[in-house]
């Protein structure tokens, strides 16, 4: 990591120990850091929508006649990398590779107005870059507890027995299993006393396309002495993200910007909104991308040496979507 990024860590330190509230966000290479102040938020065009914390007046009536268009790469197209990440967990390189691909899609609506008709937990529209909709949850701080919620498998809500399918699956349990102990794992860098409290719940994500349930867990622990009040000095240590990235994670790393062969940007990063006292932040997903006046929609999921090439491609198919309902 080099001397700007370090810079930017050491202001949202400086912030949090002050209890200056602040929003920042992070792209997925920890390249690129950007922090808000309230003042700085209110003279820019972000737009934001956490649990807690508003930057607008709600607006934009529903678009009964939303449409949304993708034009996802073939199969073939889809395997090229897909395969490579195969060679490389056969050969013990890795034990689970988030793989992710880009599509281009077409709307009737802008970034703004999907900001404003979509529900999720987190949504942020940065005017003329991205807007996203996440229901991930990377982690919370409360006082000097730290909570992290890993989302790893998804299935249609419309399958018979779906939540139980999930949960019985044997690729989905497996890939849950890796991401849940690669971040209790990544919590142990920055907590004592972490522990898993909440094992496989199975969340309902309704949207006009289609309904999803997604499988997360909760995990806990308590603050290290020499952590508290340092919100940039524990995201320099979790990041990136372990359930949009992979294990081990150098590694891994290596694997999806081979196979992947695009740049994600800020998708599969993270953002945060610090209000003084504590911490709520996301995962970056379900994320469109504005480039040279087209969009893009970038989605994937985790590969284990048990994934189905037919299955991959239709999962990051089904993520396809804007939960407008």
């Amino acid at each position: 990591m080099n001397a700007p990024e370090n810079e930017k860590f050491r202001k949202m330190d400086e912030l949090s120990q002050r209890k200056v509230p602040f929003f920042f966000m992070i792209d997925f290479l920890v390249k690129n850091i950007e922090i808000f102040t309230e003042n700085e938020i209110e003279n820019s065009d972000l737009l934001i929508d956490f649990q807690n914390f508003k930057t607008h007046n709600p607006k934009h009536a529903e678009h009964k006649d939303f449409f949304l268009r993708s034009f996802p790469e073939t199969k073939e197209e889809y395997k090229k990398g897909f395969d490579l990440v195969q060679e490389n967990l056969k050969l013990g390189n890795s034990y689970l590779v988030n793989y992710t691909r880009k599509t281009r899609v077409e709307t009737n609506l802008t970034p703004e107005e999907i900001f404003y008709v979509s529900k999720a937990k987190y949504k942020v529209c940065y005017p003329g870059k991205f807007v996203f909709f996440s229901p991930e949850i990377f982690v919370k701080i409360k006082e000097i507890q730290i909570f992290t919620y890993p989302m790893k498998g998804t299935i249609e809500a419309a399958v018979e027995n779906a939540a139980e399918k999930l949960k019985a699956d044997v690729k989905e349990k497996a890939e849950h299993y890796t991401v849940v102990d690669l971040l209790r794992n990544d919590l142990s860098m920055v907590a004592d006393d972490v522990k898993l409290n909440d094992f496989q719940r199975i969340d309902f994500i309704k949207t006009k396309q289609k309904n999803l349930f997604a499988m997360s867990s909760e995990i806990s622990g308590i603050l290290k002495p020499e952590f508290r009040g340092k919100i940039g000095s524990i995201m320099q240590k979790l990041l990136p993200a372990g359930s949009i990235l992979g294990a081990p994670k150098p590694k891994t790393l290596e694997i999806i910007l081979e196979s992947e062969r695009y740049e994600r940007g800020y998708y599969t990063g993270i953002c945060g909104w610090f209000d003084g006292e504590n911490l709520d932040s996301c995962v970056m997903i379900r994320f469109i991308e504005e480039e040279n006046g087209e969009l893009y929609f970038k989605s994937g999921g985790g590969i284990t040496h048990l994934s189905r090439l037919e299955d991959e491609y239709q999962e990051m198919k089904n993520k396809i979507y804007v939960p407008v309902h």
